[in-house]
């Protein structure tokens, strides 16, 4: 097999093609999801908490003050950056939440799923039992 045959054979795999479009429509989502917190949710945030911005919010080790984290930063001062790690839970919470919330959207719309509970194909005792009865129903 060559090289363009088995490239052809490996590209046309079903399998190839319904990855490619998950991560197409999962980068389309992520949009969306990017947009619900960062355009709808965050400014809600925002509001309620006062405009608060958790970003200088740290400790510098070598025991000097600061103002901001970006001075800290610049004076080359080592930082525990608390507020970047609050930001950071915050957004996570924000994306759960966008997410969940989209998903729960969207079962609204599946329809269910009606479940068929087929019967069990008789056992051969049991086909030998049936050819029976039918025999013995054919004669009368």
């Amino acid at each position: 097999m060559g090289f363009v045959s088995e490239f052809k054979e490996f590209i046309s795999k079903g399998n190839v093609l319904d990855l490619a479009v998950g991560v197409i429509i999962g980068a389309s989502f992520g949009k969306i999801v990017t947009s619900l917190t960062d355009d709808i949710l965050m400014p809600i945030l925002s509001f309620l908490t006062g405009g608060k911005d958790f970003t200088d919010w740290f400790i510098a080790l070598d025991g000097s003050s600061y103002n901001t984290l970006k001075a800290a930063k610049d004076a080359g001062a080592a930082t525990v950056n608390f507020g970047l790690f609050l930001t950071a839970v915050i957004d996570f919470l924000l994306i759960a939440f966008a997410i969940f919330w989209i998903v729960k959207l969207a079962n609204r719309f599946k329809k269910p799923v009606e479940v068929v509970v087929a019967e069990p194909a008789p056992t051969k005792d049991q086909a030998l039992l049936i050819e029976i009865r039918d025999a013995l129903r054919s004669r009368t």
